[in-house]
C-alpha cells in the first residue's frame, strides 16, 4: 500500500497539518483506511492541500494488517513534530507492540495530540489504570474480564487533554473528520463526509450504535435540516428566505446557528458547499467548465466566482492537476 502524494515519501510540510500514523502487526485495516481517506479527499477538495501524514512504527520497516496488506513504515521518532499521532487499533489485544506509554509521552510533551483507538485504548487504559476512558464496547468488556477496577466509557471517544483515546473501527471516520474540521470549513468538512457516504458526523460524546442512541450530525435538528435542504438542492439553490420559511425559522435565527456551529452565514456555507463540489467534479470529470457551473447552481461568471475562493480558474487546476498526473 502506498501514500498519497502529500504523505510519508516527504517529511512535514511547513504550511501542512501533518499526522502520524502508528500500526503494529495485526492492525486493522479499516481503521488505517478511515484516517487516511479523510485526508486525502480532504486535500482533494481544499483550495490547497492541507494535510500530509506518515507511516510509523516501532521499528520500521513493513507492517502487514489482519487481512494482509502491507505498509512500508518508518521508524517513531526520538523528537517527533507531528501536530497529531493516531495509533490503530489491532486484531490482538496484547500486541505487544501497543505498550506505548514512552511513545504518547514524547509526542504529547512535544504539543501532539494522542488519538489511540480501540485496542490501543484498551491498552492504554489498563496499563495506566485511568477511568472514564472510551474504548470499543468489545474492548470493554475484555477489560472487564480481566478484572479492572473500573467501566471504560461507550462513547465514541473521551477527549482528555492530549490523549484521545476512541471505540475505532467505523467510529474512526468521525474521528478524523473532526479532527480535519480543526482546520477546514464546516462546509469542506462536510463535503469530505458526503464523498465518504458519512452521513452523520458523530461528536466524540455520542455512544457506540449498539445502545441505540439516536444522533445527529449537529445535535441541532433545524440545522440538520438546512444542511440536508442545501443538499438536495445543489444545482438550482435555494433562496435563504424560502429555507427559513420551510424550517419555520426567521433569518436571524439561522444565522445564530450556523455562527456557533461552524462560524460562517448560511449564505456563506451554502456558497462553499457548492463550490467544494465543483472542485471535486472539475478534478475527477471530463465535464466542461460551464458544464460544472450550471450543476453547482453557478450559471454566470463560475470562473471569477471560483477563483476567488480557490484562488486559480478552473481551467489553471484542471491543468495542474493533469500535469502532477502526468509526472
Amino acid at each position: 500500500m502506498t501514500e498519497t502524494p502529500v504523505s510519508a515519501s516527504a517529511d512535514q510540510g511547513a504550511d501542512l497539518v501533518h499526522f502520524d500514523i502508528l500500526v503494529a502487526s495485526g492492525y486493522v485495516l479499516l481503521e488505517l483506511a478511515s484516517v487516511v481517506d479523510v485526508l486525502r479527499i480532504a486535500n482533494r477538495v481544499c483550495p490547497s492541500p492541507r494535510f500530509s501524514f506518515s507511516y510509523r512504527s516501532l521499528r520500521g520497516g513493513p507492517i502487514a494488517s489482519s487481512s494482509d496488506a502491507t505498509v512500508e513504515t518508518r521508524a517513531v521518532l526520538p523528537n517527533p513534530t507531528a501536530t497529531y499521532l493516531f495509533v490503530i487499533g489491532n486484531t490482538n489485544p496484547d500486541q505487544p507492540d501497543l505498550s506505548l506509554g514512552r511513545v504518547v509521552s514524547d509526542y504529547t510533551y512535544r504539543g501532539a495530540q494522542v488519538f489511540l483507538l480501540a485496542e490501543a485504548a484498551s491498552r492504554y487504559i489498563d496499563e495506566q489504570g485511568t477511568a472514564d476512558l472510551a474504548t470499543h464496547w468489545e474492548n470493554a468488556s475484555f477489560l472487564r474480564e480481566r478484572g479492572a477496577g473500573f467501566e471504560a466509557k461507550l462513547s465514541i471517544a473521551t477527549e482528555r487533554g492530549a490523549v484521545v483515546t476512541c471505540a475505532g473501527m467505523g467510529a474512526t471516520t468521525d474521528i478524523a473528520l473532526a479532527v480535519i474540521g480543526r482546520h477546514i470549513s464546516g462546509a469542506v468538512q462536510m463535503t469530505v463526509a458526503d464523498i465518504m457516504l458519512h452521513e452523520n458526523i458523530r461528536d466524540f460524546s455520542s455512544l457506540q450504535p449498539f445502545s441505540g442512541a439516536k444522533n445527529t450530525a449537529t445535535g441541532d435538528l433545524k440545522l440538520d435540516q438546512c444542511i440536508k435542504l442545501m443538499q438536495a438542492n445543489i444545482e438550482e439553490p435555494l433562496p435563504i428566505h424560502e429555507i427559513v420559511d420551510l424550517l419555520g425559522l426567521s433569518n436571524r435565527s439561522l444565522e445564530r446557528k450556523f455562527k456557533a456551529f461552524f462560524g460562517t452565514t448560511p449564505n456563506g456555507f451554502y456558497r462553499e458547499m457548492r463550490l467544494a463540489k465543483a472542485n471535486n467534479l472539475l478534478l475527477n470529470t471530463t465535464m466542461s467548465v460551464r458544464e460544472i457551473g450550471l450543476a453547482c447552481g453557478f450559471p454566470n461568471g463560475f470562473s471569477s466566482v471560483y477563483r476567488s475562493f480557490f484562488g486559480v480558474t478552473p481551467f489553471a487546476m484542471r491543468r495542474q492537476k493533469r500535469q502532477t498526473a502526468h509526472r
